[in-house]
């Protein structure tokens, strides 16, 4: 745990700098944000004393956090749900009412080169409140902790770089959605807001709303008191370069080449224990659908890709090559691309969508097959959010599912 030297403010509410307008006021979310967990996305945006120094021509945070709270206050008059409240009672909406976006800012006693030796566990404290167990969150007293959409903390380090933390709820929002938010704050705080590509708030007219109460994740999300363990493993340029040639003419992406490698190794973990392995991926349908969606489309707009299983079973099976695996996992993501966002899009699509994942939680429910669970952040463009003290060094998010 790292301690926390001074709140330098109380809880400060951000509100949109013009208020929503009435007919938006009942914001419907679409089917895919229910079907996304009732979490909160995390990420962590580091910007060293160097950078400020140069680019912004001081490390004044009084002055660093001003210029936060007035660009935010003017952006969320395009990003109005981010500023309104869940409904409890009615999770398939949000209600505008601009009650603000939680800010808070702290100082932490110790250096941002310290910070980031640290496990992405241990950096929690640099977050609002926990973004997977908002319930027994200290952000508010008063519950509405169970329903804001966004809350923000800025940290302070002795060495003068800070660090900017998000939560923004996965009700409303993905990592794609999430990185155009935030580069739509940092172009606001640097006086071009006139350039912000203003987000498209209308997925619930593509994925109507149907009140479902499962999410998407329970595929991967296990209910015990499992212990979990969190390590970071760093692939060099020339590392991946060596990997992807391993697989020949078929040129993998990063991402695939990465992904059967590790389920690869997990494979060889699981035999004994499981009766067979499956890869689930995270997919972006934005543009995968045809025709594509449009890339400002707010919302959640992804669906799991899930493989052929690999059979662990007795007599030399799971023996698969990485070329094998490889194939499997490309396969997998063009289906869920064509195939289940198809599913969805049609009238009676979900009953068959739900049968069809059901099938694979109860698999891995049962303790019958080993799901490794896959997700990359490479291509949202969190590296480029930069307010005007240059753009961050480092960006983590907390993984703990």
């Amino acid at each position: 745990m790292m301690p926390k030297l001074d709140i330098v403010s109380i809880k400060v509410m951000v509100k949109p700098s013009s208020p929503t307008p009435n007919h938006l006021r009942d914001f419907k979310i679409s089917l895919l944000d229910e079907m996304a967990p009732p979490i909160y996305i995390p990420i962590i945006l580091f910007y060293s004393a160097t950078d400020i120094n140069s680019s912004f021509g001081t490390h004044d945070v009084e002055t660093i956090s001003n210029k936060l709270k007035v660009s935010l206050s003017k952006v969320l008059t395009l990003y109005y749900p981010l500023c309104g409240r869940l409904k409890c009672t009615s999770p398939s909406s949000v209600d505008c009412n601009d009650e603000g976006v939680p800010y808070i800012e702290y100082k932490f006693p110790t250096n941002l080169t310290d910070i980031l030796k640290r496990p992405q566990s241990q950096m929690k404290e640099l977050l609002p409140f926990d973004p997977y167990n908002n319930v027994s969150s200290s952000l508010d007293h008063n519950d509405d902790k169970h329903k804001v959409t966004m809350a923000v903390q800025l940290s302070e380090f002795k060495c003068g770089g800070i660090a900017l933390g998000v939560c923004l709820s996965h009700k409303v929002a993905d990592a794609e959605a999430t990185s155009s938010f935030l580069n739509a704050w940092a172009k606001t705080a640097k006086g071009l807001f006139n350039q912000v590509d203003p987000p498209q708030m209308d997925a619930e007219l593509i994925f109507p709303p149907r009140g479902i109460e499962w999410a998407m994740t329970s595929l991967m999300v296990g209910g015990g008191n499992e212990k979990l363990v969190t390590k970071c493993f760093l692939f060099s340029p020339t590392d991946l370069s060596r990997l992807r040639a391993r697989f020949g003419s078929f040129n993998p992406t990063r991402v695939e080449a990465v992904t059967a490698l590790i389920w690869k190794s997990a494979i060889q973990v699981a035999k004994g224990s499981y009766k067979a392995s499956m890869v689930c991926h995270i997919v972006n349908i934005r543009n995968r659908m045809v025709p594509p969606l449009p890339k400002n489309l707010f919302g959640n707009l992804w669906l799991y890709s899930i493989s052929e299983l690999v059979d662990l079973g007795d007599g030399g099976y799971g023996t698969e090559e990485l070329c094998d695996l490889v194939v499997m996992v490309r396969n997998a993501i063009r289906e869920a691309s064509a195939g289940y966002s198809d599913m969805l899009l049609q009238g009676d699509g979900l009953d068959e969508f739900d049968e069809f994942f059901k099938e694979a939680r109860l698999r891995v429910a049962e303790n019958l097959v080993a799901c490794c669970g896959f997700s990359s952040w490479t291509r949202f463009g969190f590296y480029e959010v930069d307010f005007g003290w240059g753009k961050p060094i480092k960006v983590r998010n907390i993984i703990c599912l």
